[in-house]
């Protein structure tokens, strides 16, 4: 012991002090086929052993995933770099905003060790938004991918990146560093940016997308939508156009679940026929692989997902 006395957990104000003035949205009772069971398993309980032993943050506590019990039950995790503070403030976010703390040098060796430990096929790496650095942080998702591609060669790299708004170059040192997906989600329609994602803009992320296809052809794009904060049918089906014009492989589609009352509210829960029309009608649209059910998120099923996608572009490739 060092002497020092522990901190006691932050309360969930004390995390989101930017959002204490928003006002009370109350949550709304969740259908049936979104229930899922709380994590318990042996399994679960080893991977967040493994995350804290090396000091490593993941989007599934982050982020309240709904998913995380099952993901970890089968050592599935998605790794947030460059810590658990973000500097913008989206209105479906429960991650914390505030000013970041200086990045962690260490951070790409642990991750890669802790992905072999966990014997990861497939690893995801996203991160906080990172305004405040020069690059917005590409050169520590490129270090994270280096160190993965030394370590743990046969592990297949999936990057979830912020949108590098006004990051000259950013985008192309990530590209470079050859992730085999490169992940960056529209999250919603784009008359909906305005509430839900203040501080993003609609075309920066779909340029973003373009851009990374226009640099490596080969690399596999995707991204990811969420329904129930207010958005139609028509316009979802607009965003998928927009997607396709810039070439993206991979659309996820997942219900909008609201993590506080100082988040934004649901409008409404799609039904599983209604994601399931969404599902039939991107894959008409023309894209390689589609994921859309209630509890589909970014990350969700990654692995087995991008087997299915190589797939996918070897089946087109010998039409």
């Amino acid at each position: 012991m060092d002497g020092s006395i522990a901190k006691p957990p932050q309360s969930r104000a004390e995390r989101h002090p930017e959002k204490a003035h928003r006002p009370d949205n109350p949550i709304q009772r969740k259908p049936d086929w979104i229930r899922v069971r709380a994590p318990n398993s042996p399994e679960y309980a080893e991977t967040k052993r493994l995350m804290r032993q090396y000091g490593l943050t993941t989007v599934c506590e982050e982020a309240a995933c709904p998913n995380i019990g099952e993901c970890w039950k089968h050592k599935h995790a998605t790794f947030m770099i460059m810590g658990d503070t973000c500097t913008r403030a989206c209105a479906f976010c429960n991650v914390a905003t505030g000013k970041p703390g200086a990045l962690n040098p260490h951070e790409p060796a642990h991750i890669a060790e802790a992905v072999g430990k966990l014997g990861l096929g497939h690893v995801v790496v996203t991160s906080v938004d990172r305004d405040d650095l020069l690059d917005g942080g590409a050169g520590h998702f490129a270090a994270v991918i280096a160190a993965l591609h030394y370590s743990a060669p046969a592990t297949t790299i999936e990057v979830l990146t912020p949108d590098f708004m006004r990051k000259d170059g950013a985008i192309e040192t990530v590209v470079a560093a050859r992730p085999d997906v490169f992940n960056h989600n529209l999250e919603t329609v784009p008359r909906l940016y305005p509430t839900i994602r203040p501080g993003a803009r609609y075309f920066t992320s779909l340029r973003l997308l373009s851009r990374a296809k226009e640099i490596d052809a080969s690399m596999f794009t995707k991204s990811g939508l969420m329904v129930g904060l207010g958005e139609t049918r028509e316009e979802i089906l607009q965003v998928m156009d927009d997607l396709r014009a810039a070439d993206v492989d991979f659309l996820t589609v997942g219900q909008y679940l609201q993590p506080t009352p100082k988040h934004a509210p649901i409008d409404r829960f799609w039904t599983p026929a209604e994601f399931d029309e969404l599902a039939s009608l991107a894959r008409a649209k023309g894209f390689l692989m589609v994921a859309a059910s209630p509890l589909t998120r970014s990350s969700y099923h990654a692995g087995d997902d991008f087997a299915r996608l190589r797939a996918a572009r070897a089946a087109q490739l010998k039409t």
